[in-house]
């Protein structure tokens, strides 16, 4: 998985009501309709939430005439957040996306500003001034 799709199943995880229509589709799934009753929310705006929600994979829909049903993607949520956990666990040498930042970090001890900095020997803003 890329960090972009990481980053949009978080944008679609980080607003209260998404999660809460989320919660609500982990029951059933539902018609927009049944959403705007119980979450006292206008259709427009449930459209939007479900389809930032949609964009990050997060749901399903199906048509049904002038009607739309949506449904979670629960085995979908269960593999992001599976591949996420592992994505924290490697080593950082196996993440082909990090290989700038490894050999940075493996820098790190030899730099004698980072050094200074983490002794306290020189302010935070003079170190930003040297990078």
């Amino acid at each position: 998985m890329s960090i972009d799709n990481y980053v949009k199943i978080f944008k679609a995880l980080g607003e209260p009501s998404r999660l809460r229509m989320l919660k609500l589709l982990s029951i059933r799934p539902m018609y927009v309709c049944e959403l705007e009753k119980v979450l006292q929310m206008s259709q427009p705006r449930i459209s939007q939430h479900l389809r930032v929600m949609k964009h990050a994979g997060l749901v399903k829909e199906r048509k049904e005439a002038q009607r739309t049903f949506y449904a979670l993607r629960i085995d979908y949520l269960d593999e992001q957040f599976k591949e996420l956990l592992e994505f924290f666990h490697a080593d950082l040498e196996s993440l082909p996306l990090f290989t700038e930042e490894c050999q940075r970090f493996k820098e790190l001890e030899e730099d004698c500003g980072v050094a200074q900095c983490k002794e306290g020997k020189i302010e935070a803003e003079n170190f930003k001034q040297e990078a």
